[in-house]
């Protein structure tokens, strides 16, 4: 066999080899994109499938939200997201107003059922043929109404109370649309004014009862001034004592040392200068409690923190009119709260109340408690405190310092003794033989 046709051969194979392998490569590639279009196909199927499903979802959210918003109506337990703060709707300043304005709500109500306005027929009803079995009948329905209606707007007004009475608005609506509808066939009608006075009925319970609260709470304030005037005259009385003492014994010493000579008397002009002292410091006392005890507006705004009970950056701007202003602040660390108050300032003024009042301004939208102003404790640093404080006051000492330590001693016991609870659960981790 010569060269050429050796080469041909190869050339020949060479060719059937590659073209073997395009085929199995081109059937590969089929398969591959029959494959492909396999997946597509499913995918689109699966995507139909989900968007189908996101829609139901859909549908069957809105059911269910509307579901949940009817069954919370009557469900106390269940939350209205849409229901907003309740805005007061009658300007009066008393809890004895309120509760006249009810006496007249109600009047009215008692006026449209007697005149027949509050629930009514608008046919005039027959019954085999009669009017009076019609008016009869009529009657009925319209008494099997007004107790249907009057007792769901009862239980409402009775159980109205901060977090409910939109809920309780809303229950006396779908009461009142509800009836009206069942009764259409019989053409009896709850009349808007006598739904109208029963939502007015509820409100004006609710802020009744939001007012005798407040009352309760100016009250105890009342109560609480009361005592602190009745301390400052206390130790009004006291100092006056305690100054009458020192005179008394220092007029005594000056009589003696009339009598004596020498060392004795050297001695007697020692105790004398000390008593002079103490006299002097008798007065000043004296004086600062007599001055507080008739100044109606004298005493001392304080600002105290509690982290250990209320958090950081949390402080109490108060005022008290005692004469010693920590012991005020003493009061308030008592069995009321876990642990003492720090005090950051103490700051004596001829007008606490306008002095409070003026930092409670600065600091009010940062109130901890936005609806009853008369908590006054506020979500601020200690900074801004200190720097409002300055503009009023230069010179007054402020402690920076939380010391709070009762409660951080607590937190090193706690600590401690999870510590010591973590390695003897270690050790009880692995057992004593194996």
């Amino acid at each position: 066999m010569n060269v050429e046709l050796i080469v041909f051969i190869s050339i020949i194979v060479v060719l059937i080899i590659v073209i073997v392998k395009l085929f199995i490569t081109n059937k590969n590639y089929k398969e591959k994109y029959s494959e492909i279009i396999n997946i597509d196909e499913k995918t689109e199927v699966l995507l139909k499938k989900l968007n189908k499903l996101k829609e139901d979802f859909k549908n069957k959210k809105v059911i269910y939200d509307n579901l949940v918003k009817q069954v919370a109506i009557y469900d106390d337990e269940i939350e209205l997201a849409e229901l907003g703060f309740y805005k007061s709707m009658f300007p009066f300043n008393t809890s004895e107003k309120f509760k006249d304005e009810i006496k007249i709500i109600k009047d009215k109500q008692k006026t449209l059922i007697s005149s027949k306005e509050a629930i009514y027929t608008t046919i005039e009803w027959t019954v085999e043929g009669s009017k009076v079995k019609g008016k009869t009948f009529a009657n009925r329905i319209i008494k099997l109404t007004s107790r249907a209606f009057n007792n769901e707007c009862d239980s409402a007004i009775a159980r109205v109370k901060w977090n409910n009475v939109d809920k309780m608005i809303l229950r006396i609506e779908k009461a009142f649309i509800a009836i009206n509808k069942m009764n259409e066939t019989n053409s009896v009608v709850i009349d808007y004014k006598y739904y109208d006075l029963k939502i007015k009925e509820l409100k004006l319970t609710y802020e009744y009862e939001n007012k005798k609260q407040q009352e309760k709470e100016e009250q105890a304030e009342i109560r609480q001034q009361i005592r602190e005037e009745a301390k400052l005259e206390q130790e009004k009385e006291k100092a006056l004592k305690e100054e009458d003492k020192y005179q008394k014994l220092f007029d005594k010493a000056s009589k003696e040392a009339e009598k004596l000579s020498g060392d004795k008397l050297d001695a007697l002009h020692i105790k004398l200068k000390e008593l002079e002292k103490e006299l002097e410091e008798a007065k000043k006392k004296s004086e600062r409690a007599k001055s507080m005890a008739e100044q109606t507006r004298s005493g001392h705004v304080y600002v105290i923190s509690n982290i250990g009970s209320f958090g950081e950056n949390v402080y109490k701007i108060g005022m008290t009119r005692r004469l010693e202003p920590i012991d005020r602040v003493k009061e308030l660390g008592d069995a009321s709260v876990p642990f003492i108050f720090d005090i950051h300032a103490m700051i004596y003024s001829e007008d606490a109340p306008a002095l409070e009042n003026s930092l409670h301004k600065v600091f009010d939208k940062q109130r901890v408690n936005l609806v009853n102003s008369r908590k006054e404790f506020f979500n601020v640093s200690l900074l801004e405190i200190e720097e409002e404080v300055k503009k009023i006051s230069p010179n007054i000492e402020f402690v920076k310092t939380i010391e709070a330590r009762d409660y951080k001693e607590s937190l090193s016991i706690r600590d401690k003794n999870n510590n010591s609870n973590s390695v003897d659960s270690l050790k009880n981790a692995f057992p004593n033989e194996l």
